[in-house]
């Protein structure tokens, strides 16, 4: 009965840090996908305001944000954490973006695949250099994601936060060698 009791606060403690990293990825990716959005509506001579395109961009943060959870829940790119952070960072980067390269993949069959055609025909829709382009702009968003993930996981997160969100340093060093 005791192991119940204790079971419960840790599964919310779990779930409000997942619900935190997920929420910080979020921000992230949201920021990047609506700017990118603005972007290549400017580019595209659109000026009117598409709450679609920015509804898109937000689905599609909000779910790579989940593959990134996925992904790191499965220890993808653990091996690498030895390395130099730069290496690690980009290696994950380069990692998750094949897996978001993927999920891409899969989303344009799917979505060929729902008004019937079959499986070949739906592999063969897909606009593999479109998928590309994307691909290479998110490896992009990835870089400094991961390193910043990176840089938290080496520091802590309480010496991260306080890092990146307190005046001053982190912690204060006390000179070396002195009484």
């Amino acid at each position: 009965m005791n192991a119940g009791h204790s079971q419960g606060p840790n599964l919310k403690r779990k779930a409000a840090h997942e619900f935190q990293e997920l929420a910080a990825i979020f921000l992230y990716l949201a920021f990047f996908f609506c700017a990118l959005a603005t972007y290549s509506m400017l580019l595209l001579d659109r000026f009117h305001i598409s709450y679609f395109t920015y509804g898109a961009a937000l689905i599609n943060a909000l779910v790579i944000a989940k593959v990134i959870l996925i992904g790191e829940y499965a220890h993808l790119g653990k091996k690498h954490e030895a390395k130099p952070l730069f290496y690690s960072a980009l290696h994950k980067a380069f990692l998750f973006g094949l897996l978001v390269f993927a999920f891409h993949v899969l989303e344009e069959v799917i979505k060929r695949l729902v008004p019937g055609e079959g499986f070949a025909g739906a592999l063969r829709e897909v606009r593999i250099d479109d998928l590309l382009a994307r691909s290479v702009v998110i490896f992009c968003t990835f870089i400094p994601l991961f390193g910043f993930r990176e840089l938290q996981r080496v520091l802590g997160e309480d010496e991260f936060r306080a890092l990146l969100f307190r005046n001053g340093t982190a912690r204060t060093s006390e000179p070396s060698g002195g009484n």
